[in-house]
């Protein structure tokens, strides 16, 4: 008699979001589940601004008959505001902190901003739900603000909520992980102290060769700039003066390293010359990186058109698909794509997670943690 092999089940992965945004971390977790045996189901998202929440929905949850009420899973509410109690069990738990009170460019607060004190919100999940694992994401500046001070407390409150974790924590260099754009942030993955004392261990994927980069030029050459066929591909308003600046700026180069021969438009700024005021994008290389706000000049220029990039240019960058739609105008969606965590970088991580975590496998290739690995710390207070 011949016997039938018995169909495994997928593996449901339960997720929920603080800081959600407008789906770039459940972007990358969907892309990574793709494929494998697994049912990913999003739990809930927490997020302050309505039209990040309405982008979450119709990208995240479209298609799901199941999803009747999407309002209770994409929460639109301040995470304080929150009552964690009442949140469903979750298996991962994912969240992008606000990065305004850490970043280089802001006036580096840290935990004693608005902004920086926000992780603890993030820790009293860990504390409720328990949650086999999670992964935080910030900018690089936290490692030094409040002269290291605020990020060793971010780090001790983490491996010590709930449970208890054991904390991988890497500076990832996004464009080595198939993002066409230089974006660096530290990302925080904290397993089970229980899961690690039974050999499970997080892995950092390891980054594609520098050869296998996408550049700028590839990112953009399936966008008609301004074709209404493409959500979010609006022309933004610039002025005449903004071309003519941009007319004398080579590929690279910004307001302050060109040669603008005609004096009204070399920009009069004391103190600091930012680099990526004006600045061109090189088409052979990853675009510098894409933020939320700014005022004249930080809205990333082409190498070649005397033009700013469009929203979508901008999201193509960040690696959102084409068809991935951004509620609100323009400058809400520029908020939501600058602030947002790149899905395929999310991807590689979640990747490592469900098969390292979730099915105890190990990968081909992975690096240490360049920030090591921190153990349980029961040593702080809450």
């Amino acid at each position: 008699m011949r016997k039938h092999k018995t169909r495994k089940h997928p593996k449901i992965v339960r997720l929920g979001e603080f800081f959600s945004g407008p789906g770039g971390f459940a972007l990358g977790a969907k892309m990574a589940a793709s494929g494998k045996p697994i049912n990913l189901k999003h739990s809930w998202a927490v997020e302050a601004d309505a039209n990040s929440c309405q982008t979450y929905i119709q990208n995240i949850l479209k298609g799901k008959s199941s999803v009747k009420r999407p309002d209770k899973i994409v929460i639109n509410q301040r995470v304080e505001n929150v009552s964690i109690k009442s949140l469903s069990g979750i298996d991962i738990f994912a969240f992008g902190f606000p990065c305004n009170d850490f970043s280089q460019v802001g006036e580096r607060k840290g935990t004693d901003g608005k902004f920086g004190p926000l992780y603890e919100w993030g820790a009293k999940v860990l504390d409720s739900k328990k949650p086999k694992v999670f992964v935080a994401e910030n900018v690089g500046g936290i490692r030094s603000a409040n002269d290291g001070k605020a990020f060793d407390a971010i780090l001790s409150r983490l491996a010590s909520a709930g449970p208890g974790y054991t904390l991988y924590v890497h500076f990832y260099k996004f464009e080595e992980y198939n993002v066409p754009q230089n974006r660096h942030r530290v990302v925080i993955v904290g397993v089970r102290n229980s899961m690690v004392s039974t050999g499970i261990s997080y892995q950092v994927p390891a980054p594609y060769s520098a050869k296998k980069m996408v550049t700028a030029q590839q990112a953009l050459k399936a966008i008609k700039y301004g074709d209404p066929s493409l959500p979010n591909n609006e022309e933004p308003r610039f002025t005449d003066e903004v071309r003519r600046r941009l007319s004398y700026i080579k590929p690279g180069e910004n307001a302050w390293n060109s040669t603008i021969s005609e004096p009204e438009l070399r920009l009069n700024v004391k103190g600091a010359k930012l680099s990526n005021i004006y600045r061109r994008l090189r088409p052979d290389r990853p675009s510098y990186t894409v933020t939320g706000s700014g005022g004249g000049g930080t809205h990333i220029y082409h190498w070649k058109e005397d033009r700013p990039l469009s929203n979508r240019e901008r999201a193509a960058l960040q690696s959102f698909p084409l068809s991935y739609r951004f509620s609100g105008g323009l400058t809400s969606v520029r908020k939501q794509i600058g602030m947002a965590v790149p899905p395929r970088g999310a991807c590689s991580i979640f990747s490592s997670i469900f098969k390292t975590v979730f099915f105890r496998k190990r990968l081909r290739s992975s690096v240490a943690p360049n920030m090591g690995i921190r153990g349980p710390d029961r040593s702080s207070k809450r």
